[in-house]
């Protein structure tokens, strides 16, 4: 289990309102910090790896049961 300083519920949203959450989260909390991100949206890790990849913020570990993902996202 990875440890992490916000966790964020967003399943049942569909696109756009996952990644505006984790936007929003990680706009609050420092550097290195980490977001634990729940979704039930199947694209999200599409939004997500994007985002990332721009802003440099770092995807530590996706896992998915059953219909719910689950993402912990470092702060860059």
């Amino acid at each position: 289990m990875n440890t992490f300083t916000l966790e964020i519920d967003a399943v049942g949203l569909q696109c756009p309102m996952p990644l505006l959450k984790l936007k929003k989260a990680l706009n609050q909390l420092n550097s290195a910090d980490v977001v634990k991100i729940l979704v039930s949206d199947p694209a999200a890790h599409l939004d997500f790896g994007v985002f990332c990849q721009q802003v440099a913020h770092e995807i530590i570990t996706i896992t998915k049961h059953e219909n719910v993902q689950t993402f912990y996202i470092r702060k860059a």
